[in-house]
């Protein structure tokens, strides 16, 4: 391992709480082509047990670590060609732990478009600077009478020459622009004003018309909304600092003097505390408040794409109704309600469109056909779609199953209300279109809401994760670093879970670990050929899957029933002999001592280590062989919406609804309550005590009580609480002023009221 490499590892490991040796050998394997499942899973030994998020931060870190040395590495051969590189230049190029502090001292070196400092150079001006620098007590108009030329024809000409080289050289001076940039992040605040003339077009944006508070603090669901009130003409953003200071001098211009010792008694040093002035308001004010608006934008993008991964995560791994015959409902009024029957592994059995609504008004035709696929098919589940007419839809569900008589086995259905957040992009796609070539569009829908309720996970990787709709702002943000999170979410969320081999969907195999979209295709392809999979070695019999990528995928796919008991397992091949050591050691056979608990607590884990497998292993596998397959999705759960609150008018404060969390953001809560507009539970409603961060309390898909504290029909909000107290106070504390510095007033905080909410934020988290 090279010294770069042991530096990488030595700073992120102290990043993620590891030791050194630790994450330089996760960094071996991850370069190696390993992927963070299997090393989190299957390498524990040599990593000494990193879990899957300190990897995930290690991987990220590892690639802006390798980003910033391979942009150190050509910024020190820039400045080698140009004759300039010292060994104190060096050195703190080598020392910079951030792109912004390298870029600082690249600044002076970057090569640039010919500026006013170079021209007044090239007029011979560079001494007359020089000069007024080295004698302060010499007027600077009497120095530069001795520089007059042609092409400088007077004082004032030659002064600002002289200005806008040492102006250059002020904003050029990476130690300065560190010190201001540290001051501003320190002192700073985000000032949103509304563009005159704006108010009535972007009223959404009303909490953010007249709003400042400190930079360090903007919370990042807010700073989105600002900057999308920015650019869409509503607000105007501005980074203000001292401006409160009713000082002639500002702090800021104060330090930029300071750093050349500019004083105020002598001519030149009064001259030059104009120059320093003068060089913050024109060029060092507009170059970090761009840097600090970037950072801001850089933090809320990260704290939102956070939100958007803790999310998806959670909706894909809830849990799963099971193989049970199922019926999807895709709500429609005009266009009628697509039906779709599948069985109990997800096959479609039939489908059909129903118009119980206007302009048609079949109510009893809709009625009698569900009623026939209900009976015919065996149905146990109905999931309905929450879109357009999703209440109607349930209610028609409600009436009919109410009439129809279920005698013997028949049991009456369970009805669920279904999110259908990304059902019509996966219609829409070329998966779809492969899978049902014949079948309409809108039907696919259909079934694509049966199917995510008997299995969230496996229908949802079907679809793109940025059109799951749990996000935060998610097209305000740095795509490729979403797309990046969420596909590393998706492929946790299902090696987690694990694979059937022999029914898994193709996109379902693109997420297992060293596979991808070509080998599932691969995989589907063997096994339409030649029948199930019978053991997880004929793996190797598919077309392309080498050793490297059974080694990666093997432990995360299953085969039930197969010849060997363990393949339905997540015990890896590779160590199905220490497996049958244990099983070997019990005195039973495979088979018979799965599930045994009490016989395999019973053995002592260090008896089995070998000089491949150790601890950790040789825990996992007794772990495993306790409860094999074991699906870490929690049991089975739906929310029962109230009778007769179909509709945000039918809401009245005071009322204790059942629903599901839908969302979960930064400063709150969104819930289903079933009247096609989420409920949002802001974060000082979530309990009777201070919560810091909403996924303390609730995770999408939860089924929550709630009580409604706020109804605005007009602006479609709603605000809800799970106090127990029944809510509506103010449990969140004031805004504090960082760190006690700084002179101007704390600005409003943010409203506690959920109703208070900017409708930006519901406009942008509502699920589509």
């Amino acid at each position: 391992m090279t010294a770069a490499s042991h530096r990488i590892a030595a700073l992120i490991a102290a990043e993620i709480n590891a030791r050194p040796e630790q994450a330089a050998a996760a960094i071996g394997l991850l370069d190696e082509g390993a992927t963070v499942p299997f090393i989190a899973r299957y390498r524990k030994e040599a990593t000494g047990g990193l879990d899957d998020t300190q990897l995930r931060l290690l991987d990220e870190r590892l690639t802006y670590l390798r980003e910033l040395d391979a942009r150190r590495a050509a910024i020190v051969s820039s400045i080698a060609e140009q004759g300039r590189l010292t060994e104190e230049l060096e050195a703190r190029i080598a020392a910079a732990a951030t792109k912004a502090e390298l870029e600082d001292i690249y600044l002076p070196y970057k090569p640039k478009r010919r500026t006013k400092a170079e021209i007044a150079r090239e007029r011979g001006l560079g001494p007359l600077a020089e000069a007024v620098l080295a004698d302060r007590a010499a007027a600077p108009a009497d120095l530069a009478a001795g520089y007059l030329t042609d092409e400088v024809a007077d004082v004032k000409a030659a002064l600002e020459g002289a200005r806008d080289i040492l102006a250059e050289q002020l904003a050029e001076n990476a130690d300065l622009v560190g010190r201001l940039r540290s001051y501003l992040k320190e002192r700073a605040f985000l000032r949103s004003r509304v563009v005159e003339g704006k108010e009535e077009a972007g009223a959404k944006f009303s909490d953010y018309f007249d709003h400042a508070e400190r930079w360090a603090t903007v919370a990042g669901h807010r700073a989105l909304a600002m900057l999308r009130g920015r650019n869409e003409d509503v607000l105007s953003l501005d980074i203000e600092v001292d401006a409160d200071d009713a000082s002639p001098v500002k702090p800021v211009e104060r330090m930029i003097a300071d750093a050349y010792g500019i004083g105020s008694a002598l001519p030149g040093d009064r001259w030059l505390a104009e120059v320093a002035g003068w060089t913050w308001r024109v060029k060092l004010s507009l170059h970090l408040s761009l840097d600090l608006m970037r950072e801001l934008r850089e933090r809320a993008e990260e704290e939102a794409i956070h939100v958007f991964a803790r999310n998806l995560k959670d909706l894909l791994l809830a849990a799963p109704a099971g193989s049970r015959p199922t019926m999807g409902l895709d709500p429609g009024i005009r266009t009628g309600v697509k039906v779709a029957v599948v069985d109990g592994t997800g096959k479609l059995a039939a489908t059909a469109t129903v118009y119980p609504f206007p302009p048609r008004n079949d109510l009893r035709g809709a009625q009698s056909e569900l009623a026939r696929l209900i009976r015919a098919h065996r149905i146990e589940l109905i999931a309905i779609g929450n879109g357009t007419g999703s209440r109607e839809t349930e209610r028609l569900v409600a009436d009919m199953l109410a009439d129809m008589p279920f005698e013997g086995e028949a049991k009456k259905p369970v009805k669920v209300i279904v999110s259908e957040a990304g059902a019509s992009v996966y219609s829409a796609s070329a998966a779809a279109a492969a899978e049902f070539p014949d079948l309409d569009v809108s039907l696919r829908g259909a079934v694509s809401i049966a199917r995510r309720l008997q299995d969230p996970l496996a229908e949802l990787v079907k679809i793109e994760p940025k059109s799951i709709g749990v996000g935060q702002y998610q097209h305000d943000v740095d795509q490729h670093r979403l797309g990046r999170s969420l596909e590393a979410v998706v492929e946790d969320a299902v090696n987690a879970v694990g694979v059937d081999l022999n029914t898994a969907s193709a996109p379902l195999l693109a997420r297992v670990s060293g596979l991808g979209a070509a080998l599932a295709e691969a995989i589907v392809a063997h096994r339409d050929a030649a029948g199930p999979f019978a053991s997880r070695a004929e793996l190797l019999k598919v077309s392309r899957l080498g050793p490297r990528a059974f080694e990666q995928c093997a432990g995360f796919l299953r085969i039930r029933d197969g010849a060997e008991p363990l393949d339905a397992s997540s015990v890896h091949p590779e160590a199905y002999g220490v497996a049958r050591k244990i099983v070997a050691a019990c005195g039973r056979d495979v088979r018979a001592l799965m599930g045994d608990a009490a016989a395999l607590k019973a053995l002592d884990p260090r008896v089995f280590v070998d000089e491949r497998f150790g601890l950790p292993t040789v825990r996992d596998i007794i772990a495993e062989l306790e409860k094999p397959g074991r699906d870490p999705r929690p049991g089975f759960r739906t929310a029962t919406f109230a009778e007769g609150v179909d509709d945000i008018k039918d809401l009245k404060p005071g009322m204790l609804l059942e629903g599901t969390v839908t969302n979960v953001a930064a400063f709150g809560a969104f819930v289903d309550i079933g009247v096609h507009q989420d409920g949002l539970v802001h974060v000082s409603q979530l309990a009777d005590r201070f919560v810091k961060d909403a996924h303390e309390v609730v995770k999408a898909g939860d089924v929550v009580k709630v009580r409604v504290v706020e109804v605005d029909i007009k602006r479609k909000r709603i605000g809800l609480s799970m106090r127990k107290d029944g809510g509506g106070g103010q449990a969140r504390p004031a805004a504090r002023d960082a760190g006690g510095k700084g002179r101007m007033p704390p600005p409003r905080p943010a409203p506690a009221s959920p109703g208070a909410l900017g409708a930006a934020l519901a406009d942008a988290l509502k699920r589509k």
